[in-house]
């Protein structure tokens, strides 16, 4: 094998071994979550997602501890499911909150690591970075996510 083979090979190897990551699709994803508790239990919030990851979602609050300068952390695990019927897995995530009236909580921060899912979002990964209110006295939360979401090559 001459010299001009072996670097036509070695490229050839390389391009086959990223085409998986090249050619992941990563798009810029954002929309609202609007959840109630007790809809499946009384640490489970459910309700619907929209924009562009529209289906329904549910969070369920694994726990909770003090965070720092007088804010709350949440440890949660969601479960989304979009309209096509598509599951979307998530590491478990903490929400930290921080009060701004008496049963009332304003995010401070909250991200949210996909890990896999069901169908198109088989191997996808990203981030989803989540802003807005729990009202614990109404049992409501309502979000806005926004983030990336690369899906895996096809």
């Amino acid at each position: 094998m001459n010299f001009d083979s072996k670097i036509l090979r070695t490229v050839a190897i390389v391009f086959l071994v990223l085409t998986p990551s090249l050619f992941a699709q990563c798009r810029q994803v954002g929309g609202s979550l609007i959840t109630n508790f007790g809809g499946v239990d009384s640490n489970t919030t459910l309700g619907p997602a929209s924009g562009d990851l529209s289906g329904a979602v549910a969070a369920s609050i694994l726990g909770v501890a003090p965070g720092p300068n007088g804010t709350t952390v949440f440890t949660v695990q969601h479960h989304w499911v979009t309209y096509s019927g598509h599951a979307i897995f998530f590491k478990s995530a903490e929400a930290v909150v921080a009060p701004v009236a008496p049963g009332i909580f304003g995010v401070v921060s909250y991200n949210a690591a996909l890990n896999g899912g069901t169908g198109r979002f088989a191997g996808a990964s990203g981030t989803l970075r989540f802003t807005g209110e729990a009202d614990l006295n109404a049992g409501t939360i309502v979000l806005r996510y926004n983030g990336k979401v690369c899906l895996a090559a096809q």
